[in-house]
């Protein structure tokens, strides 16, 4: 059976290979010997090889080690658990956070534990796969409107007002294409139609907002979002993921989110770790601005190139390719020549729509921006990115 199934997706260009990376998340890595410019991280502050987070892990390894042998309700609750979620609600100005093990286990619990049988739940088109799988574990009837279509939303709460529980829920950034949600929309309809309003801001904790905050503090709208998501292991360079809103919604969650109650935690030098990449954020601001030049930057060269980068509005930018074949191809010949983006391709995107998703980083170089700008010229050249972008 498996021999069959991995035949079929050789034939549709979908199977997946892992590239062997022998060096630190910087702006430039080792990939089989040979350096390359890293252009498909999501390490976007350049944090993750920060001295201060490498210090703060192994101070807590000398203390507490490494694994902490249980969920945080039996033994696996240390002192460094409850200081990170301290220091994320301050950094988000929310009076409650809880920490979860990744985005991933943070959207497959909280969804099924805020909506179940006979509540609705409506997602935008474009969200992430987590999302999409929270809101089938939560047996709840789920609506997906299209992408950024607040017409075809409220259509939807309109004809759905009897529902006893409803939920919106959306990327903050879509993390594919780059777009952003149209959170002041969103919060509108959630308070016009009584629903509650989930946000994961992912690919925006660290990137949107004049400190960092995300998609709320964006858009000014920070104490109109119930329930905000974000995760430790992208701009932030640690791991895991965190819940933030008002104390009765964390209470809840840890009583009823089974993916929190059934984890083992996260280890100690992991929060560590992570309390530091705090601290790094709000002591070097230069970093968000550096990445939002480096934004500017690699933008100018592509439309120099004639390279279309929508709809993107953040360091994401989706290059279409077309097929999942010729977006493989483009991706070896990047890496060839030096650059590594890897292809995107369904299931992730929708079918026709395969691409590269390059992304900076605040601690890219010009001359990097330059090597990457020159590489993506040769694949425009031959023709990789005159793909139309699908309806």
């Amino acid at each position: 059976m498996f021999e069959r199934e991995l035949d079929i997706l050789q034939e549709q260009h979908l199977i997946r290979t892992q590239v062997r990376i022998g060096s630190a998340q910087g702006p430039r890595i080792t990939v089989d010997g040979k350096q390359v410019v890293l252009l498909c991280s999501n390490n976007y502050l350049g944090i993750a090889e920060h001295p201060a987070l490498k210090h703060a892990a192994c101070d807590a390894m000398e203390r507490y080690g490494f694994g902490t042998g249980a969920s945080r309700l039996v033994s696996g609750n240390t002192e460094l658990h409850e200081a990170l979620e301290r220091r994320i609600a301050s950094f988000k100005g929310t009076e409650s956070a809880i920490v979860f093990n990744s985005g991933y286990t943070a959207n497959t619990g909280v969804i099924p534990a805020v909506a179940g049988d006979g509540d609705l739940v409506l997602s935008d088109r474009l969200n992430h796969a987590s999302i999409i799988d929270g809101c089938r574990l939560s047996r709840a009837r789920t609506e997906v409107y299209r992408h950024r279509d607040m017409d075809h939303l409220e259509s939807l709460l309109r004809s759905n007002r009897t529902a006893p529980r409803k939920l919106i829920v959306t990327d903050g950034v879509f993390s594919m294409d780059g777009d952003i949600a149209p959170l002041p929309d969103l919060v509108l309809l959630a308070e016009r139609y009584d629903a509650v309003l989930m946000v994961d801001d992912a690919h925006a904790t660290g990137v949107l907002g004049k400190q960092g905050r995300g998609t709320a503090e964006h858009f000014g709208l920070e104490d109109r979002v119930h329930i905000q998501m974000g995760t430790l292991g992208k701009a932030l360079g640690s791991f895991g993921a965190y819940i933030t809103g008002a104390p009765d919604v964390v209470r809840y969650l840890l009583n009823t989110c089974r993916s929190y109650l059934f984890s083992t935690s996260l280890p100690p030098a992991v929060c560590a770790a992570s309390i530091a990449a705090f601290d790094v954020l709000e002591a070097e601001p230069w970093r968000r601005e550096r990445l939002w030049d480096n934004r500017s930057r690699l933008a100018h060269g592509l439309a120099s190139l004639g390279i279309n980068i929508a709809p993107s509005a953040t360091p994401i930018f989706p290059l279409l390719v077309g097929s999942s074949d010729r977006a493989l191809h483009a991706s070896q010949k990047a890496l060839a020549q030096g650059m590594f983006a890897i292809a995107i391709r369904p299931p992730t995107i929708p079918d026709g729509s395969a691409r590269l998703r390059v992304t900076v980083l605040a601690t890219h170089t010009e001359e990097d921006i330059a090597q990457a700008v020159r590489i993506l010229g040769i694949l425009k050249e031959e023709g990789y990115f005159s793909h139309g972008r699908p309806e």
